[in-house]
């Protein structure tokens, strides 16, 4: 009986055919990368401007919040528009005046006595967050810079809170009484100041990334015609930021102003938004 032998030979892909079918996957990877480039790149600008759009509206609105908040008459612009102050409030009342007639017992703010360091407020005393606390400063009748007295940068219509009991406040002094005309409000309101805020730009003069950043001091800087940043306080609110500008327009009505804030961010993609607000501060002191 005779054997057979099978001569078989192992079969597999030549160098030609491994390089044919290179050659051909790149070309079809790069028709693909053709199609899919756009979408992909839309995708990625999108999110780019989202990401500034969402960062940037924060910052407007936290903004707008607190200069709705500001003393009145107590806005500083820097002359390049580059940095806003003001000084922030947390409550307001009207405080017990002579001319009420209070009952026993009732204490008027006084205008006439230096040595009378506490008052009652009308109505019901502020409570959470609006609540008056010891450091706090006691503001009547501001006009702003250049009306001394009525300027709480020169501190001459400011009294510091030591003690609150109810609706009692307590003064460390009271410089009210001690001005001659004194200025009283014709209203009887009175306002609680908390400390001043800046809002400052910094945009490196070699194109680099610019910030916005916060400063806040629970101190009144005294006679101040600018923003005036503490160091040591400031807290980031924008990186990335190209441009931006502060400005300031006195209404006809003269105890308003319309503050116009203009913030640019540019992404390490290109990619940039402009978001401009106007905010209406109430001048009524």
């Amino acid at each position: 009986m005779k054997r057979r032998h099978f001569n078989r030979r192992a079969r597999g892909f030549t160098l030609v055919e491994a390089i044919i079918v290179i050659v051909i996957t790149g070309i079809v990877a790069g028709m693909v990368a053709v199609f899919i480039r756009a979408p992909v790149q839309s995708y990625v600008d999108t999110a780019a401007r989202a990401e500034l759009s969402d960062t940037a509206d924060l910052v407007l609105r936290r903004m707008s919040r607190e200069l709705r908040l500001a003393l009145p008459n107590s806005m500083l612009l820097s002359n390049d528009g580059r940095s806003i102050g003001f000084l922030l409030t947390s409550t307001g009342g009207r405080y017990i005046d002579e001319t009420d007639n209070p009952v026993a017992g009732v204490l008027p703010l006084s205008f006439t006595n230096t040595a009378a360091t506490t008052f009652h407020m009308a109505g019901a005393a502020p409570v959470g967050r609006e609540a008056i606390v010891p450091g706090n400063f006691i503001v009547v009748y501001n006009l702003g810079r250049s009306q001394a007295p009525a300027d709480a940068y020169s501190m001459r219509n400011v009294a510091r809170v030591t003690a609150v009991n109810g609706t009692l406040i307590t003064m460390n002094a009271n410089p009210f009484a001690n001005e001659n005309p004194v200025m009283p409000s014709p209203d009887h309101r009175f306002q609680v100041v908390t400390g001043a805020v800046t809002y400052q730009c910094g945009l490196p003069a070699g194109g680099g990334e610019g910030t916005l950043t916060r400063f806040f001091s629970n101190q009144i800087p005294l006679n101040a015609d600018v923003p005036a940043p503490v160091a040591g306080t400031g807290q980031l609110m924008a990186g990335m930021v190209a441009a931006c500008e502060f400005r300031a327009t006195q209404l006809a009505t003269v105890q308003a102003a319309l503050v116009t804030i203009t913030l640019t961010l540019r992404h390490r993609n290109g990619e940039q938004v402009t978001l401009v607000r106007q905010v209406h501060v109430d001048n009524t002191p």
